[in-house]
C-alpha cells in the first residue's frame, strides 16, 4: 500500500540564510521551508534522496503565498551523476512539469497545495524551479517551497525479474545493510552494497548477452516473453492505465516509465523510459559498478551536517598503502590541448597517464593520481640527483594546487596528505634547502586560504586546521611565511567567510606562537586588527577586539601607542569603548561606566551636603532677622524716663540695658551690609547691592568663563571638574592638581612644566597664578586681597583702591565698635563656608555662587 516515503535533501543550488533546503525534511506547522537566494539566476534546483528505492505514486507540494515559481519540473534517477551540474542530467529522466497559480485572486494570502500523480521508480528526485511570478510582495525575485511530501511504496526485487532465490538473498543483504548504516558501520554497509550490485550483475548477465546489439523502439523477444510471463494481475494493469490518464491530465508533459522489464531496454532520445543503471556501458569508467557510497557527489553543494556521511567517498589514512578502487576498470579520458600545455612540466616528470588521471572528470582517477605521486615520492631513493628531486617536488606542487581547489572531499584530503608528506618527510629526507620548503608553502597557501571561505563547513574547517598545523611544522615555522601572509590588511571586498577565517587563524596562531620571533609583531598585528574593526561583519570585528585584548596582556605600552587618543573618537565608537573598558579590567581599574557612576554618586552626595549647609545658613539668617525685629520693636516701645534729676540709681540701672541694645543693633546692621567672602562693608550693600558686588567686584570670587556662574576662586578647580556645565571638557593633572582642558591635557602631562602642587594640609593652590602659598582660610584672603597677593586676580587692585578710603575714614572716626564688629564679621567666615548666595534679581546674568568646600 502506498505510504509516506522518508527522504533527505542531498543538495540545492542555493538558499537564503535561515531558509535552507534541509528545512523540507521537517514536517511541522511552524516550519519555514526552503527559499531561493535573493536575485538568483534561474532555474533553481533541489535534489532529494529517498530512504530506499521506491515507486513514487504521488507528489504533494505546498507553495509559498507570494514567492511562487511559474513552473516546476520533476526528474528521477536511480543514482547521482558524476558531476552534478544543470547540463549534465544524463542520469535524471524527466517526468514532466506542473504550473502553479500566480495567487493574485487570493491577494497573496493563501498557499497552494499541488498534488502530482506519477508512476516512476528511483531513489533520487530532482525538483527544478523556474522563474518566479512578479508581484509587489516578492521584492527580491525569489521562489520558495514550504513543504514536499512523497507518497509511494518500496520496490520489491522481484519486480526486476530476478530469480526468486537471488531476490530473497538480495533482500536480506539490503536489510543487513540498512542495519549497518543505522549503527554507523559504514565499511560493512559498503561491502554489503557491493555484494548486492554483484548479485544483480550476475543475474542480469545472461539477459544482457542475449540483447540485440542495436537499439530499437520495441523490446527484444526474450524480454517480451518474460514480460508476458511476469506475474502482473489484470487489475494492477488497469489501475496503472487509470493512473496514466490522471497523470496526463495533471501533468501534461510527463512521460511515465512503463513497468516490467521494458525499463531495461534503451531507446533513442528523447528517452521515454529510464535506462537501467546496470546496463549502462561507458568507455571511460563503469561508474554504475561502484557502490552508491563511492559514486561522485554533486559539485558546489553545501552539506551542513554529516547525517549521511556514508555517501561521501572513504577517506581512510590507510589509502596510501593500497591501490584504491582496484575494481575500477578503464583509463581516464585523454588530456585536452589546453591541459597538455598547462601541465607540460608535470607530464615530463610524471608521464601523461598520471597527469591525465589528475585532470580526469572522474574524482576517483584524480584521487588515484595523487596517491600515485605520494607513493612515488615516498619511495624515491636518496641517491637521486638534486635536480630530479627538485623537479619532482615542483611538479607535485603543481598537481597539489589543482587538487586543493577540488570540490570532492577525498581529493582535497589527498592533496593535504601529499603536501604534508613533502614538507615533513620528502624535503628533510633528501636534505633539500629551505628554498624548496618556502616554494611549497608560498604556492599552496593562497589556495588553502581560499578554501577557508568555502561554503561547505567541513572543507572550511579542514583548510583552517591544516594551515595552523603547517604553520607549526618545524620546517615551516622559522620561515615566518604564514604569519606575515595572514596579517595582511583585510580588503573591504573580501567575502565575509574568508575574512572571518583569516581573523580566526591570526587569533589562534598568536596564542600558540606569540609575538617573539614568530612573524607576528605588535605593529603588524595591531594594524591588521584595527583594520578588521572597520569590517562590515560583526563576527570579524568581535574577533579583532579579542586579538587586541590578548596583545594588551603581553605588551600594554605598545598596544596603547596604536590606539587613538582623541576622546571624541573613543566616545563615539562603541568598539573603542569596549577595548578601553577591557584594558581597564585587565589593569584592575574601574571602567568608564563605573567611573561615571562613582562621579554621579559623589556629585549627589556633595549636592546633599550643600543643601544641608544652605538650610543651616538660612536658619542663621532667620535667627538674626528675628533678633533685629525684636530689637527694633523694643526700641519703639522704650520710653525715656522723665524722673527727677536726683534719681541717679534708676538712670544708672537702665544705662547698661541701653548699651547692650545699641551693641546688638550695631552688630545686626553691620552684618546686613557686610560681604561674607571678602569682609568688605558698605552702606550700599543691600540685597541687590550685594549681588552686584558678588558679580563684579568681590576679589574672593570669579565668574566661570564657561558656564558664567560666580564661584569662589578657592573652589574654581573643583567647580570645573565636577559642577560646571562644561565639566566634560576638563581633566585633572595629577602633578599640579589643576583642571586642564582635555585638548591640551596630553601635551600638558608630557611636558611636565607645571608647578607641582603640595599637600592640601601643607599649602593652598591658586588656580589663577598657579602658585602654592600658606594653608588656611585667612591665607586665601591675604593672597587674593593683599598688596603682595595674586598678580593674576584683576579684582584685587580694584578692591585695594576701593577699601583704602573706607579704612582711613574708620580710623578718623576712631570708633572702637566698628573695629570690634569687623573682627566679629571676620570670625563669622568659617561658619558660612560652603554658602550659596542667590542670583541677583535686578536683571543680571545668572550668578549662582558656588561655595568653597570645607577643608
Amino acid at each position: 500500500m502506498p505510504h509516506k516515503i522518508g527522504f533527505v535533501v542531498v543538495s540545492s543550488s542555493g538558499h537564503e540564510d535561515g531558509f535552507g533546503a534541509k528545512e523540507l525534511m521537517v514536517h511541522a506547522p511552524t516550519v519555514s521551508g526552503w527559499r531561493s537566494p535573493r536575485f538568483c539566476q534561474y532555474p533553481q534546483e533541489i535534489v532529494i534522496q529517498m530512504v530506499e528505492r521506491c515507486r513514487i505514486r504521488k507528489l504533494q507540494l505546498l507553495a509559498h503565498q507570494y514567492m511562487i515559481s511559474s513552473k516546476i519540473e520533476f526528474y528521477i534517477s536511480e543514482s547521482l551523476p558524476e558531476y552534478f551540474t544543470p547540463y549534465q542530467t544524463e542520469r535524471f529522466h524527466r517526468l514532466g512539469y506542473v504550473a502553479l497559480s500566480d495567487n493574485e485572486k487570493t491577494s497573496y494570502k493563501a498557499r497552494e497545495l499541488k498534488s502530482v500523480y506519477v508512476n516512476a521508480v528511483g531513489q533520487y528526485l530532482k525538483v527544478i524551479f523556474h522563474n518566479n511570478y512578479t508581484n509587489r510582495y516578492n521584492l527580491y525575485n525569489q521562489v520558495a517551497l514550504i513543504a514536499i511530501n512523497i507518497i509511494g511504496d518500496p520496490v520489491d526485487y522481484n519486480e526486476e525479474n530476478l530469480d526468486p532465490e537471488v531476490a530473497q538473498i538480495i533482500r536480506k543483504l539490503d536489510e543487513k545493510k540498512q542495519e549497518a548504516v543505522h549503527h554507523e558501520n559504514y565499511d560493512y554497509a559498503k561491502k554489503l552494497k557491493q555484494a548486492i550490485v554483484d548479485l544483480q550483475k550476475i543475474q542480469r548477465a545472461p539477459e544482457s548477452s542475449m540483447n540485440p546489439p542495436e537499439y530499437s523502439s520495441s523490446p527484444p523477444p526474450q524480454q517480451q516473453l518474460k514480460a508476458a510471463a511476469s506475474p502482473q494481475p489484470e487489475k494492477e494493469r488497469s489501475t496503472e492505465k487509470k493512473n496514466k490518464r490522471e497523470r496526463q491530465e495533471k501533468l501534461p508533459k510527463v512521460t511515465s516509465p512503463k513497468p516490467g522489464p521494458q525499463r531495461r531496454s534503451p531507446s533513442p532520445p528523447p528517452p521515454p523510459l529510464p535506462p537501467p543503471a546496470s546496463s549502462t556501458t561507458d568507455s571511460r569508467i563503469n561508474v554504475d559498478a561502484l557502490p552508491y557510497d563511492e559514486r561522485p557527489l554533486p559539485a558546489q553543494r553545501k552539506q551542513k551536517d554529516d547525517t549521511f556521511t556514508y555517501l561521501e567517498p572513504e577517506t581512510n589514512e590507510d589509502i596510501v598503502g593500497d591501490t584504491p578502487r582496484s575494481r575500477i576498470t578503464g583509463e581516464p579520458e585523454p588530456l585536452t590541448e589546453k591541459a597538455s600545455r598547462e601541465a607540460g612540466f608535470a607530464i615530463e616528470v610524471f608521464g601523461e597517464a598520471l597527469v591525465a588521471g589528475a585532470y580526469s572528470k572522474t574524482w576517483s582517477y584524480r584521487e588515484d593520481a595523487l596517491v600515485a605521486v605520494y607513493k612515488k615520492l615516498s619511495d624515491m631513493p636518496t641517491t637521486t640527483s638534486k635536480d630530479d628531486l627538485k623537479n619532482m617536488l615542483r611538479a607535485a606542487v603543481f598537481l597539489i594546487r589543482r587538487a586543493i581547489k577540488d570540490k570532492v572531499s577525498s581529493v582535497f584530503q589527498a592533496s593535504l596528505r601529499l603536501l604534508k608528506m613533502i614538507i615533513t618527510h620528502y624535503i628533510p629526507k633528501h636534505k633539500l634547502s629551505k628554498v624548496e620548503t618556502a616554494h611549497c608553502v608560498e604556492k599552496t597557501l593562497p589556495d588553502l586560504l581560499s578554501r577557508t571561505g568555502d561554503t561547505a563547513n567541513r572543507h572550511r574547517v579542514m583548510a583552517s586546521n591544516f594551515i595552523q598545523e603547517m604553520a607549526m611544522f618545524k620546517e615551516v615555522k622559522p620561515l615566518l611565511i604564514i604569519p606575515v601572509h595572514l596579517v595582511q590588511p583585510l580588503k573591504g571586498t573580501l567575502p565575509s567567510r574568508l575574512a572571518l577565517s583569516q581573523v580566526e587563524l591570526v587569533e589562534n596562531l598568536i596564542k600558540e606562537m606569540g609575538t617573539d620571533n614568530s612573524g607576528f609583531t605588535v605593529d603588524n598585528v595591531m594594524k591588521f586588527a584595527l583594520g578588521a574593526l572597520d569590517y562590515t561583519t560583526a563576527e570579524v570585528r568581535d574577533k579583532a577586539v579579542r586579538i587586541i585584548l590578548h596583545l594588551y596582556q603581553q605588551n600594554r605600552v605598545q598596544v596603547l601607542d596604536h590606539m587613538p587618543t582623541d576622546e571624541t573618537i573613543i566616545r563615539k565608537n562603541i568598539l573603542y569603548k569596549t577595548l578601553f573598558d577591557g584594558f581597564s579590567k585587565i589593569d584592575g581599574r574601574p571602567t568608564e561606566s563605573e567611573l561615571k557612576a562613582q562621579k554621579k554618586a559623589a556629585a549627589e552626595e556633595a549636592e546633599r551636603k550643600k543643601k544641608e549647609e544652605i538650610q543651616a545658613l538660612q536658619e542663621q539668617l532667620a535667627a538674626l532677622k528675628e533678633m533685629q525685629s525684636e530689637v527694633q520693636a523694643g526700641k519703639g516701645k522704650e520710653q525715656i524716663p522723665k524722673a527727677k534729676a536726683d534719681d541717679r540709681s534708676k538712670k544708672l540701672s537702665m544705662s547698661p540695658n541701653s548699651d547692650t541694645l545699641d551693641d546688638q543693633s550695631s552688630v545686626t546692621n553691620y552684618l546686613d551690609n557686610l560681604c561674607i567672602f571678602c569682609g568688605e562693608r558698605d552702606e550700599s550693600f543691600t540685597e541687590e547691592g550685594l549681588d552686584l558686588h558678588y558679580w563684579k567686584h568681590c576679589p574672593m570670587l570669579k565668574r566661570c568663563e564657561h558656564c558664567k556662574q560666580v564661584v569662589e576662586i578657592a573652589s574654581l578647580t573643583d567647580h570645573l571638574l565636577t559642577e560646571c556645565d562644561h565639566k566634560d571638557m576638563f581633566g585633572k593633572c595629577q602633578r599640579c592638581t589643576e583642571a586642564i582642558s582635555k585638548d591640551h591635557l596630553l601635551e600638558h602631562v608630557k611636558t611636565k612644566t607645571c608647578n607641582p602642587a603640595k599637600a592640601e594640609k601643607v599649602a593652598n593652590r591658586c588656580p589663577l597664578c598657579h602658585e602654592n602659598f600658606t594653608a588656611g582660610e585667612e591665607a586665601w584672603k591675604s593672597h587674593l586681597m593683599g598688596k603682595e597677593g595674586c598678580k593674576m586676580n584683576p579684582r584685587r587692585i580694584m578692591a585695594l583702591q576701593r577699601t583704602q578710603p573706607g579704612a582711613q575714614a574708620a580710623l578718623k572716626a576712631g570708633g572702637s565698635t566698628i573695629t570690634k564688629t569687623g573682627i566679629v564679621g571676620a570670625k563669622q567666615r568659617p561658619s558660612i563656608t560652603g554658602s550659596k548666595i542667590p542670583a541677583p534679581r535686578a536683571g543680571l546674568t545668572k550668578t549662582t555662587i558656588k561655595p568653597q568646600p570645607k577643608r
